[in-house]
């Protein structure tokens, strides 16, 4: 990367002076801004803006951008994460028996549409295994009960840090992951086949057939610990008639959920996506 840059993205309470303290900081030290976001929710006083600079001719060496910017951050009651464009982010990719999904992010990240490593697949079935050997991807093969559960989740815990995993990304991976697992690594997106809040958990389309919709969509959002509630990355939807059989909807759903989950996992390694309380700001 030639150009590489520092992001901030940052909550607050909302008050006067915000822009000007933040954008001079940058300022002051020799940045130059070539990327500033803001929004203001008025309901909730909150201040949150994502903003962006060069680091050649930033007068600050970068372990100590954070701890001077925090100076600033601390009497404004600010939360902030700090970002560097040359860290690749490593990505693990689950899955259980549809391929769809894992295509699509292989193939997009092959094309440079976003900057990260696959380094890990992880499934609790062996029917994809030949994809990841096609790609050179080490491939896990963990098989899930109800018995074995936590047990396995420690071992996928083990495979994140071996593997030195920055971002789970569910792909179609038809298990829930446990609250204590999130607790530990709470970095995890996932793509549900619904326009959530409606029709969550399982057999969405056939839900959506017999309740007869006229549109069907697909949701990316952060996992938490209740079941497809995590705060919401992308969404989209497509039209849906009389004529559409379950099989239609299932069809046209998997198109939807290949480009819903490659936004949301672009926007989330491009740190675009700030999240507060069960909500998000998407900078574009």
């Amino acid at each position: 990367m030639t150009n590489p840059t520092a992001t901030l993205l940052i909550s607050c309470p909302d008050q006067r002076g915000l822009v000007a303290k933040i954008a001079n900081f940058i300022y002051s030290n020799g940045g130059n801004i070539i990327h500033a976001d803001q929004h203001t929710d008025f309901g909730a006083g909150l201040f949150l803006t994502r903003i962006e600079w060069l680091l050649a001719g930033f007068n600050l060496p970068r372990d100590l951008i954070g701890p001077a910017f925090n100076a600033i951050a601390q009497p404004l009651g600010a939360k902030w994460e700090l970002h560097f464009s040359d860290t690749i982010p490593r990505i693990a990719i689950w899955v259980s028996r549809q391929d769809h999904c894992l295509f699509d992010l292989i193939w997009r990240h092959r094309a440079k549409e976003f900057i990260a490593e696959i380094p890990l697949i992880i499934s609790n079935h062996t029917g994809l295994k030949p994809i990841a050997e096609q790609f050179g991807i080490d491939y896990h093969h963990i098989p899930l009960t109800k018995d074995n559960k936590a047990e396995q989740e420690i071992y996928q815990l083990e495979l994140l840090r071996r593997y030195n995993i920055d971002l789970v990304v569910l792909a179609k991976y038809m298990q829930i992951v446990s609250e204590d697992f999130i607790s530990k690594f709470p970095q995890i997106i996932n793509i549900h086949h619904s326009f959530l809040p409606a029709f969550i958990g399982a057999n969405p389309y056939h839900r959506a057939f017999e309740r007869g919709v006229k549109i069907i969509g697909a949701t990316a959002h952060y996992a938490t610990a209740d079941l497809d509630a995590g705060p919401i990355i992308e969404q989209d939807v497509v039209r849906v008639s009389h004529r559409d059989t379950v099989e239609d909807l299932i069809r046209k759903g998997k198109d939807l959920e290949r480009v819903v989950l490659a936004r949301a996992v672009r926007s989330h390694l491009q740190n675009r996506v700030l999240v507060y309380g069960n909500r998000t700001v998407v900078f574009e």
